[in-house]
Formats: structure tokens, sequence, C-alpha cells
């Protein structure tokens, strides 16, 4: 005969944590999703005033500033700072990218 293993009151409480922390989680992801587009509609205007005014797509100065300023904000927060530059550095890319899409269909 094999025993079966019903949940005690300790695993049920860590479920319900467990739970809780994962509504929390979901709506942390919900946030950042709504923060980056409106990241991304501030970049695109950003990215039309470059055009508009023959401006390069990139601006590597501004981006090594930004990735200071970012590593210092993780630190901070006790967030890896190497993390912090990964993400911004692909953030970035991804602007530089829409940057120069809007360069290439912006008439001179």
């Amino acid at each position: 005969m094999s025993a079966v293993s019903t949940p005690d009151a300790g695993t049920d409480a860590a479920r319900a944590e467990l739970l809780r922390l994962r509504q929390s989680i979901d709506n942390m992801d919900a946030a950042l999703i709504h923060l980056l587009a409106e990241r991304f509609r501030i970049t695109q205007r950003v990215g039309e005033l470059k055009a508009e005014h023959g401006l390069p797509p990139a601006d590597p100065e501004r981006e090594a500033a930004q990735i200071a300023r970012l590593r210092s904000l993780a630190e901070d927060a006790r967030l890896d700072p190497e993390f912090a530059e990964k993400f911004l550095t692909f953030v970035v890319a991804e602007v530089v990218r829409h940057h120069e899409a809007i360069a290439a269909r912006t008439p001179s």
C-alpha cells in the first residue's frame, strides 16, 4: 500500500504566499510593459525630430551617460548594474533601429 501525502498547513500557506507573490509579479510585468510602451512613444517622436533636422539616429555620448546613470541607479536599488546595462543597451539598440527606419523614410 502506498502512502498518499496530503498538504499540511505549512504547504497550504506556502501556496497561498506563492499565489500572492505571483500576482504581484504579474502586476509589475504589466506596469513594465506600459512603461516601455510610453518610452517608445516618446522615443518615436525623438526619432522624428532627429530625422526632420538631419541629426544622426544614434547619440553615443548620450547613450554612455545613460548607461552610467542607470548603473548608478541600479546600485542604489540593489539591482545588478551589469543587468541594468544589458537591459538599457537592448532598449537603446531597438530605439536606434526605429530611428534609422524613420530617417530612411523621411525626405531630406
